[in-house]
């Protein structure tokens, strides 16, 4: 098997240590009342976060000030996590290449031990032709030996997970891009090969199916996901259909966990939304249609005392935890209509 793209630092360099506060530290935004009321309405087994936490945009939100990318990348988690709606956050730089154990460790001890960590598999384990993008270089149109090889996730991805994360380790997610559905043999086949690859993985932690080509939700790929207990991850994501209609496609609540990405808005390309949302501190195009169809999901699943974990981001409205402000304060009216919450966040 051929090794996995090199993992970089994301800044280069030594890593700088997590500090609350100080010269090199990250303050926390202060949180208005009305946000803290909320939070403590919500299920605690319900984990709202954002993909990433380094976003200057969100001085004032959910940092103190205009911190520099780079020093949020480096030292924002542990004030990210003190924000009362903030209880999850997606890793994505594993998806790129696997991190190393040393980083998974510096992610944990930033956080308090009720967070949770939804982390992407390496890119390789889900395509089964890499993409024919410069980064890949003699990679770039061939196929991946690792895809869907339980040895190759194990050792890089899930035994790392489990043993340095432990009970902060959330879903583990298998994003499959959108590709040519014939490379991956068609619905049945593509099906039957994802009941080998999760299958053969180590027990214990939530596994995360998220497609981008609406043509594999079929009932073969339900079949998989009931017979193995995985979940599948309901997006919103441009082809795919609302999440109502996978909720039933792919039988969610069946699942032992509910996970959500709320993702980009199906209108949009992701350059698009981009230059329109940039930089990512306030709402600039709400999707009322998505919030209400995911929060009646997260409620039946909070009914159903299932844990649940969403992840929003910045391109869904503009800014991600202003997103999930909305889409609790959705929630806590559901679970309690009879309450006197006035605002949405």
């Amino acid at each position: 098997m051929a090794p996995p793209l090199a993992q970089l630092d994301l800044f280069g360099g030594p890593p700088t240590p997590i500090a609350a506060g100080g010269r090199r530290g990250v303050a926390p935004a202060q949180a208005p009342d009305s946000l803290l009321e909320i939070a403590a309405a919500l299920p605690r087994d319900l984990h709202l976060g954002t993909s990433s936490w380094s976003f200057p945009g969100w001085a004032g939100i959910v940092y103190e000030q205009n911190y520099s990318q780079e020093r949020l990348a480096r030292g924002g988690l542990m004030a990210y996590a003190q924000h009362p709606l903030l209880r999850t956050v997606g890793i994505d730089r594993s998806y790129y290449a696997p991190l190393r154990r040393d980083e998974l460790q510096r992610y944990a001890d930033a956080v308090p031990d009720d967070f949770r960590f939804l982390m992407k598999a390496h890119e390789s384990l889900t395509m089964a032709h890499y993409p024919r993008h410069a980064r890949y270089g003699a990679r770039r149109g061939r196929p991946s030996e690792a895809f869907l090889e339980p040895g190759y996730a194990t050792l890089a991805v899930i035994d790392p997970f489990i043993e340095v994360l432990g009970e902060r380790g959330g879903p583990v997610l298998f994003q499959f891009a959108p590709q040519d559905v014939g490379a991956l043999g068609g619905p049945r086949l593509f099906a039957e090969r994802l009941h080998r690859f999760l299958s053969a993985l180590p027990r214990g932690p939530i596994y995360a199916v998220e497609l981008r080509n609406a043509e594999l939700l079929c009932p073969a790929y339900r079949d998989v996901l009931a017979d193995v207990g995985a979940c599948h991850c309901v997006n919103v994501y441009p082809g795919m259909p609302p999440p109502a209609v996978q909720r039933q496609r792919a039988g969610t609540d069946r699942g032992g966990a509910l996970v959500i990405r709320w993702m980009l808005q199906p209108q949009l390309s992701y350059e698009q939304a981009k230059a329109l949302f940039h930089p990512f501190d306030r709402l600039v195009e709400e999707d009322p249609f998505h919030r209400e169809q995911l929060s009646e999901l997260i409620v039946d699943a909070a009914r159903s005392a299932k844990p649940t974990f969403v992840i929003a981001n910045n391109k869904a409205e503009g800014s991600s935890p202003l997103t999930l402000a909305r889409l609790a304060a959705s929630v806590a009216r559901r679970l309690d209509p009879n309450g006197q919450r006035s605002s949405d966040g």
